[in-house]
């Protein structure tokens, strides 16, 4: 891991900053003011900015960086994301969020999660509280990989802190932080594996995260390997809810558990606090998070999360659009 804490006056830097932009830019609209945004990303403290740009060419697995931002008269917690979208629920720290961000890739956004946005609230829901999605609460997230089912899949996935207080924590794993056997890393290097879209992907706002429209076999989903990419030093593909062996296949079943349960085994615990933003390294690392009991009182954990790949152009050939909506 990779951590930096800027000054308070660089954390005065970075408010103004944004503040300023806020100012000559009438109407939040982040998808219309992206390329401003990343261009005024430039604007940061050398600092960070030299620590974003030399822990991406180094792969760091996670990139921290603390002090940013943060309202002191925050307002309180959204009930869901629906209501965070619908009040415009701090954007100072939305945009604080997309700065950083673009330091390190292009941020874009899925039709088929939170109304195609580009920051996502991340909030416990009412209802959503056993979801395997990121409104739950009571369940614990397992090790994922983000969009495991996609090729054009984030390579970072951003997590900002806006709020706290029982210091949940967000659980991440490597193959770094284990010992996979030879035989079961060749066999996790091959296309045995079927990847599949979570529930959040899949589940209309009219219905609960706990009735999906259709079962995982149903669902769209692509065909590959696990491992992929350098064999010495190989990139991770996972998520043991959406994730199977080719049907029969007892062999890649077994190496699939066993990868899962050694990156369970050695699972780390981040927790982060309010101006804390985590770049997780989407194909180094799969996070999970921990179970809590929200209070739905306004003072519950609230995250700003927000993807990001190298080059939007991969997506745009994949596509054949020059969106950053994937759909």
């Amino acid at each position: 891991m990779a951590r930096y804490v800027l000054d308070p006056s660089d954390t005065a830097a970075v408010a103004d900053l944004a503040d300023r932009f806020l100012a000559r830019t009438p109407g939040w609209d982040p998808f219309r003011h992206v390329d401003a945004i990343r261009a005024e990303s430039e604007r940061l403290p050398v600092g960070v900015r030299q620590f974003l740009v030399s822990s991406r060419a180094a792969e760091e697995p996670v990139i921290q960086v603390a002090g940013l931002p943060v309202d002191r008269d925050l307002v309180p917690t959204p009930a869901s994301w629906q209501a965070a979208e619908k009040d415009g629920a701090a954007i100072r720290e939305e945009l604080v969020l997309l700065l950083v961000a673009s330091v390190l890739g292009d941020p874009f956004g899925w039709a088929s999660q939170q109304n195609g946005r580009l920051v996502h609230d991340v909030c416990p829901s009412r209802g959503q509280e056993t979801s395997l999605t990121s409104a739950s609460s009571q369940t614990q997230l397992t090790l994922h990989t983000e969009d495991v089912f996609h090729t054009c899949r984030g390579d970072y996935v951003a997590l900002l802190c806006l709020r706290n207080p029982d210091g949940v924590g967000t659980t991440v794993a490597s193959l770094d932080d284990i010992a996979l056997p030879e035989a079961t890393r060749e066999l996790l290097q091959q296309d045995r594996f079927l990847f599949y879209p979570d529930d959040s992907h899949v589940v209309l706002p009219e219905h609960g995260a706990d009735a999906p429209l259709t079962s995982l076999e149903e669902r769209e989903h692509e065909r590959s390997s696990v491992l992929f990419g350098p064999r010495d030093h190989p990139y991770l593909r996972i998520d043991a809810d959406f994730t199977s062996p080719l049907p029969g296949d007892e062999e890649a079943a077994a190496a699939l558990r066993d990868c899962a349960d050694l990156l369970a085994a050695g699972a780390r615990r981040v927790v982060l606090e309010p101006g804390e933003v985590a770049f997780l390294d989407n194909y180094r690392v799969v996070h999970g998070r921990d179970l809590f009991t929200p209070r739905y009182d306004g003072t519950d954990r609230w995250l700003k999360r927000t993807s990001m790949v190298r080059d939007i152009r991969r997506t745009y050939v994949h596509t054949r659009s020059r969106s950053r909506v994937l759909g």
